[in-house]
């Protein structure tokens, strides 16, 4: 099942009312949540999974991990209600953001 656009619509708006530039892109009827050109986040069937680093389990303290999709690696399962808190939310991307791999370069074709 695809991700409704409006959810997507709706985290991003929480996060950029809180000063995060987050951009999404749709992947495979699904979303990437994108922070300073990391994926941090992907948005699977209307459920919002941020990618787990030491940081942001600090931060979000105890808290459900879920695979986004089938065969794929848990991942933060931010429950819904979390989702009204614009500032908490994108204070997580950033400390998430912040610990992942700057991403490569595509080589030039």
């Amino acid at each position: 099942m695809a991700s409704d656009p409006k959810t997507v619509e709706f985290i991003l708006d929480q996060l950029n009312a809180a000063g995060a530039d987050v951009s999404a892109k749709k992947m495979f009827g699904e979303y990437g949540l994108y922070l300073d050109g990391k994926m941090v986040a992907m948005v699977c069937d209307d459920q919002l999974f941020v990618k787990p680093t030491p940081e942001g389990r600090a931060f979000t303290g105890p808290i459900d991990e879920a695979p986004p999709y089938p065969q794929a690696k848990p991942c933060l399962l931010i429950d819904g209600d979390r989702w009204d808190d614009g500032d908490w939310l994108a204070e997580l991307f950033r400390v998430s953001a912040a610990a992942l791999p700057t991403p490569k370069a595509k080589k030039a074709k």
